[in-house]
């Protein structure tokens, strides 16, 4: 099977394996530089992309539940629709990414860095978002696009009972 770079149709990792699920695994597994990767509605819901370099990659329509993409370097990928649900995306870089429409419900994004992304019209409910950067990030709220600020709350214990 082969990986195939998203705009020039060349060959970026090639293995025996007969599906592209096992391809990537294998290449991630590897330590395989995937920049650039046609991936698109690919399979990968439940894999171990952990540290995986798919900067830049086409990952539109990619299943990817339950996935663990911690400290994956997604900057720039395409994952406008994908289905995140239940994703590990802690300490991931998706700085730049394209991920309009996609399902990241009950996805555990702590420390992602989210700065420049797109994410109008995804879906975030129940999504674990403490310590992301959101810096120029783009999201959406009833069909328009919002500009939405952070601010930091300090957590206090409560001593004595009290």
């Amino acid at each position: 099977m082969k990986i195939r770079n998203r705009f020039t149709n060349k060959v970026i990792f090639e293995s025996e394996h007969k599906t592209i699920r096992t391809t990537v695994l294998f290449a991630v597994g590897s330590r395989a530089d995937l920049r650039w990767a046609n991936l698109s509605g690919a399979n990968l819901s439940e894999a171990n992309l952990r540290e995986a370099n798919l900067s830049r990659a086409y990952l539109s329509e990619a299943y990817l539940s339950g996935a663990n993409l911690s400290g994956a370097d997604l900057s720039g990928a395409d994952l406008s629709e994908a289905y995140l649900s239940e994703a590990n995306l802690r300490e991931a870089d998706l700085s730049g990414a394209y991920l309009r429409g996609a399902n990241l419900s009950r996805a555990d994004l702590r420390w992602a860095n989210l700065s420049r992304a797109d994410l109008r019209w995804a879906n975030l409910s129940g999504a674990d978002l403490r310590d992301c950067n959101f810096h120029k990030a783009k999201i959406s709220y009833r069909k328009k696009t919002v500009k939405i600020q952070f601010i930091e709350i300090e957590d206090k214990k409560i001593e004595n009972g009290r």
